[in-house]
C-alpha cells in the first residue's frame, strides 16, 4: 500500500480504536474501554501502534514492553483491508520497537479459535508453545456493553 502511516496512538483516540477493534478484532478484554485504552498510552506512549490508510484507522498491534518482557496483543486489520501487508507491517514496527528497547522475544496472545491468526503469527516466525498456559483473575467485573 503506497499511503500506508505507521503511527502510534494518541490518548484522544481511545474511543476511535475501540470502535476499530469492534469492527476489526476478535475478543474482547476487561479493559476494552476508554479507561483501559487511556492508561495503556499513557503508561507506555509507544505501545498503541496503529496503521492509516487515507486518514483511515485499518490497523492495529498493542507493543507492550514492561522493561522484562515484549507482550503483543490486538494484531487487527480492517477485513476489507487483509492481504496488503498491513499487519507485516505493523509487527515490523512492534519488532523494531522491541529491538530499541533490548527485548529478546516476543509472546503473542491469540485466541484459540481464531484459526486465521494463528496461520498469520505463524507466517510471521511466531510459534506456539503449549507447555505454557494463560492464567487470569480479574480485579474488577468488564464494562457493560
Amino acid at each position: 500500500m503506497t499511503d500506508l502511516r505507521i503511527r502510534t496512538a494518541r490518548a484522544d483516540e481511545a474511543e476511535t480504536v475501540l470502535a476499530f477493534w469492534a469492527e476489526a478484532a476478535e475478543g474482547t478484554s476487561i479493559t476494552d474501554d476508554v479507561d483501559g485504552v487511556g492508561r495503556l498510552i499513557a503508561r507506555d506512549p509507544g505501545a498503541l501502534i496503529l496503521a492509516e490508510s487515507g486518514g483511515r484507522l485499518v490497523g492495529s498491534v498493542i507493543a507492550g514492553w514492561d522493561g522484562w518482557r515484549c507482550s503483543l496483543y490486538r494484531l487487527a486489520v480492517l477485513p476489507a483491508f487483509r492481504r496488503r501487508g498491513i499487519g507485516t507491517a505493523l509487527l515490523e514496527a512492534a519488532e523494531s520497537r522491541f529491538a530499541a528497547v533490548g527485548g529478546r522475544r516476543g509472546d503473542a496472545m491469540v485466541l484459540e479459535d481464531n484459526e486465521r491468526a494463528r496461520r498469520v503469527w505463524a507466517a510471521a516466525g511466531y510459534r506456539r508453545e503449549d507447555h505454557w498456559r494463560r492464567w487470569v483473575k480479574p480485579y474488577t467485573e468488564p464494562a457493560a456493553r
